[in-house]
């Protein structure tokens, strides 16, 4: 089976180590020997028998912007298997002529986190995002956390009404620890989902039941890395109770839909 990873995170290697204990500290959980470096990650990617890894950048200064994307820029032409989205922050000056940079480079698509960049997901100031990217770049947001609003939900809805052509993957099963809020405010939008940083806490079955819910068409795989390790949560989705299909369709199928592969 093909497997497409479509929630990673790599970091130059002289920083790797600490920013990945960075997203540890910020939920209070994780795993520590995953250190964010591309030869980690393309390592534990092996073990886990994933064939091509999505790479999620986030930029938490905007003045940081556009030297995170020419990373990831670099990372994409060092190794075919990466597929590179861009990052861009609400409080950016020229937020729109950078993503005409991360269209004119080719990266696939576009990813922020509303929670750690501080900003809220129907930020107006990125409605001229959604604008020029409906139709042509997928978005990837992290969704849900307890602690904050900026990522929750009802936001995400209220942006697919005014932007109906926006292709959204709401990670997190649509929203980390606000799971059945997510369905109530999602399960009639045109939004995708990933799996990521989930399976580890939802009781048996409840991964499955949503599956259903939404249908696995709607799903992609993802490990979170350097959060979790790829192989341990490769085991994870693989003890799901779903059928060669569904396995199939979230392993890679949705993936190539959305990256037009």
């Amino acid at each position: 089976m093909d497997f497409i990873d479509f929630h990673t995170h790599i970091y130059p290697d002289a920083i790797a180590p600490k920013a990945a204990d960075s997203i540890r500290v910020f939920y209070g959980f994780g795993e520590k020997a995953m250190d964010g470096t591309a030869t980690t990650l393309l390592a534990r990617g092996d073990m886990a028998g994933t064939h091509r890894f999505v790479i999620l950048p986030v930029a938490m200064r905007p003045d940081r912007t556009r030297h995170i994307n020419e990373f990831i820029l670099s990372q994409v032409a060092a190794e075919p298997r990466f597929i590179g989205f861009g990052t861009v922050h609400a409080a950016m000056e020229n937020i729109t002529g950078e993503v005409d940079f991360i269209m004119e480079k080719g990266l696939k698509g576009l990813k922020m986190h509303p929670d750690s960049q501080v900003f809220a997901i129907d930020d107006e100031r990125l409605f001229p995002v959604y604008e020029q990217v409906q139709g042509k770049l997928p978005v990837i947001l992290h969704m849900g956390d307890h602690r904050f609003d900026y990522s929750h939900p009802k936001r995400l809805r209220r942006v697919m009404e005014l932007f109906p052509n926006l292709q959204v993957i709401a990670a997190h099963f649509g929203a980390y620890e606000l799971y059945e809020q997510a369905y109530d405010y999602l399960k009639d939008t045109d939004c995708f989902f990933d799996v990521s940083s989930s399976l580890m806490f939802m009781a048996e079955g409840v991964a499955e039941s949503y599956i259903h819910r939404y249908g696995a068409e709607r799903f992609v795989y993802g490990s979170d890395f350097p959060m979790w390790d790829p192989a341990t949560e490769m085991e994870r989705f693989l003890k799901l109770k779903l059928t060669n299909d569904q396995f199939e369709q979230i392993a890679h199928k949705t993936a190539e839909y959305i990256l037009k592969l």
